[in-house]
């Protein structure tokens, strides 16, 4: 139905425009926002100052005035109504917000005056003799109540602006929510054209009101109950449809691929040999996790799992284990790394192990020589290379494979939905995307909806807890003595700024002019590491690591942090993911205020990685409690899932996880932290797609979701 049935202006057609509001269907689903009650109708000798008052009465005067200094003035008086008014008893006391003695009221029928601030149209809209509604705080000056800039309302059959629950709405300049308020209820009778999708069952199985009533009911609830009913049928439908589309897509995908699916028994004499040969026990997180992954490559459909891994719980011992199982069962393997760094690393950790099993391990990154990627793909093709560890190189068109049995996407968050899929196209591999991104579950079931999630929540054994501590500028140089000793007992120091350099001249001005030359004061990677090599540590070997250095700059200076012939890297956000030095015990942060808690995680995982007691220090000027909040909880906790959890809290999913990037759905009415509603929203979509992949049983269902794909 087209908006233009509301019969208002074009200029008010382009304000909904600009909200998203192009039908009628979008206007009843436009949802508030919140709500004010406005329910309770006070007499007037229940008036209190502190809060909103609703009162019912009677016009008796109403003037256009021009004050002293030209200021345009609607005053008038309302008397309170007869049905409101009751006997007052002699001596009823009112106290003024002041706490000044008790002023004594002895009128039979009470009244206030009312005032609105140049809007002159509000005489021509009210007049003499009418009963309304007036909402607003209250001031009393002069033995009178004033009501300034009140809502007011005409009494009529039912009230829309106050005396009820009144819904408040996401504004745009031009259009007010008593406006929206307005055209919803002219519409309403339109509710009934709107069709419920989902089934009746559900309805019933989770004790959900039906469509229709839930959207008369989020607009103008009749009581807060109802409200709330409301709100639980609006929310589980959101969080219901997610759940149904990613399902549905992985159950497809699955159905399609299975002829061309790589099912791999589950090899347990050969996985427990090469577990037996570990100089480390596996933690039971990660024996679960494994068992989890080889019963998926068991089915004759291709595994879409993401493995979520706290930071240093050992993901790569895992991938390590799965790519062995995947290659002594004849396929070959494709690991995708987002940093050229954590690409070389992982195949300097695993090509040595490799090697003893006469399994061929490549390297394919973009600084690649050209000559050494033409070999690589002729291998690959040819099947001579077993496993290939790489960047974006490996999604290029000339790379392809033999008999691609496996793809691991490490840090699956760095890449974009088609990057990720390209690799799954090479014959339906299995695919195992990784994370040691903090995600709570409720979240990731929500993101990741088309995948089976495992989670490494344990760390291995023999791991000190990281003492975290938040340093304040008067501590500084002490917690640079405690980093110059730990040096010296031969001990490694991680430095993290939040920029590479300072802000330009050009910029800082621009900065200053628009009150942000805090920015000036950030710490810059460049402009510290000269500071620690010249100023405070002149004896000791300081190294710069950051983003804008040349390929193999950055593999020298990692290659020389690892040998330890430099004892503090400096360094920008490039070393946030899978960097691996056993002897860095320190890692110190600048600006911690610039980072999220799940990055401020990241880094510090970087320390800690093993036997030896590690430190994080976070520096930090502002006085902000919501920073001071978010610090605090990062000196508690180590656990980088329940961190996550009270940023998401904190924050909200757009600040934390970044709503374009993530992919972070626009929910009306749903919480991702309702962990309950979740999953029963999951249960519910798994059993009506078990009985029915097609939705052919529920052709409104089916339709609804076609919108939405």
């Amino acid at each position: 139905m087209n908006i233009s049935l509301l019969r208002t202006t074009s200029r008010y057609l382009k304000l909904l425009e600009k909200l998203g509001i192009l039908t009628v269907e979008d206007l009843l689903k436009y949802y508030p926002r919140a709500y004010e009650d406005r329910s309770w109708i006070r007499r007037f000798e229940e008036i209190d100052l502190k809060e909103t008052n609703v009162v019912q009465g009677k016009i008796v005067s109403l003037e256009n005035v021009m004050t002293k200094n030209r200021r345009r003035l609607v005053k008038g008086v309302i008397e309170e109504s007869e049905g409101m008014a009751k006997e007052k008893r002699q001596g009823q006391t009112l106290w003024e917000q002041s706490g000044s003695d008790p002023v004594i009221i002895k009128k039979e029928k009470m009244t206030a005056e009312m005032v609105w601030f140049n809007q002159p149209y509000i005489a021509r809209m009210l007049a003499v003799g009418e009963e309304v509604l007036l909402s607003g705080r209250v001031k009393y000056d002069y033995g009178r109540f004033i009501f300034q800039s009140p809502t007011f309302e005409k009494i009529r059959e039912e009230q829309i602006h106050t005396g009820r629950i009144i819904p408040i709405y996401h504004e745009t300049e031009g259009l007010s929510s008593d406006w929206l308020r307005e055209k919803i209820k002219i519409i309403f009778p339109l509710i009934k054209k709107l069709r419920d999708f989902l089934p009746v069952d559900l309805l019933k199985e989770e004790n959900l009101i039906d469509l229709q009533k839930a959207v008369m009911e989020i607009h103008f609830p009749s009581t807060r109950e109802k409200l709330e009913q409301a709100k639980k049928r609006l929310a589980f439908e959101e969080l219901f449809l997610l759940q149904l589309v990613a399902l549905q897509r992985k159950k497809l995908y699955q159905k399609k691929a299975e002829k061309l699916g790589k099912a791999i028994p589950f090899r347990v004499e050969l996985i427990k040999n090469f577990i037996q040969q570990l100089p480390f026990q596996l933690t039971n997180a990660q024996k679960i996790t494994t068992y989890q992954i080889f019963k998926d490559m068991e089915k004759p459909y291709p595994m879409l799992r993401l493995l979520q891994g706290e930071v240093g719980s050992g993901k790569t011992v895992v991938a390590e284990i799965v790519s062995l199982h995947t290659i002594y069962s004849g396929y070959q393997v494709a690991w995708l790394a987002p940093t050229e760094t954590l690409a070389r690393q992982h195949y300097e950790k695993i090509k040595p192990q490799m090697l003893k099993l006469r399994i061929k391990v490549v390297l394919l990154i973009g600084s690649t020589g050209m000559k050494e990627k033409q070999e690589i793909y002729a291998e690959l093709n040819q099947g001579a290379t077993h496993w290939v560890i790489g960047t974006h190189a490996l999604l290029e068109e000339k790379v392809g494979f033999k008999n691609l049995g496996l793809v691991m996407v490490d840090e699956q968050h760095r890449f974009g939905v088609e990057q990720r899929n390209r690799l799954a196209t090479y014959g339906c591999p299995h695919v195992l995307q990784m994370t040691a991104t903090p995600i709570p579950r409720t979240l990731a079931l929500v993101l990741y909806g088309d995948k089976d999630l495992s989670v490494i929540d344990e760390l291995p054994v023999g791991r000190k807890k990281i003492i975290t501590k938040v340093v304040s500028p008067a501590k500084r140089r002490q917690a640079y003595g405690f980093m110059e000793s730990e040096v010296g007992k031969g001990r490694q120091v991680y430095v993290v700024c939040p920029r590479i350099e300072k802000a330009e001249a050009q910029n800082l001005e621009q900065i200053q002019d628009s009150k942000r030359n805090d920015w000036a004061e950030v710490r810059a990677a460049k402009e510290e590491y000269r500071k620690l090599q010249e100023e405070i540590f002149p004896r000791l070997r300081v190294g710069l690591l950051h983003g804008r250095m040349k390929s193999k700059e950055k593999e020298e200076t990692m290659h020389d942090f690892r040998v330890g012939k430099i004892q503090i890297l400096v360094s920008t956000a490039v070393i946030e993911v899978g960097i691996d030095v056993p002897n860095a015990t320190i890692m110190l942060i600048e600006g911690v205020d610039r980072f999220g808690l799940a990055q401020l995680h990241q880094f510090r995982g970087r320390v800690g990685r093993s036997d030896l007691q590690s430190y994080c220090f976070l520096f930090t000027d502002s006085e902000s409690g919501l920073v001071r909040q978010r610090l605090g909880a990062l000196e508690k906790y180590s656990s980088g899932f329940k961190l996550a959890e009270i940023d998401l809290k904190l924050r909200g999913p757009g600040e934390v996880y970044g709503t374009r990037q993530s992919g972070i759905p626009d929910l009306k009415m749903a919480s991702l932290a309702d962990a309950l509603m979740i999953n029963r929203a999951r249960v519910q979509a798994e059993k009506i797609l078990e009985e029915d992949l097609m939705l052919d049983k529920y052709p409104e269902l089916k339709e609804r979701l076609g919108k939405i794909k």
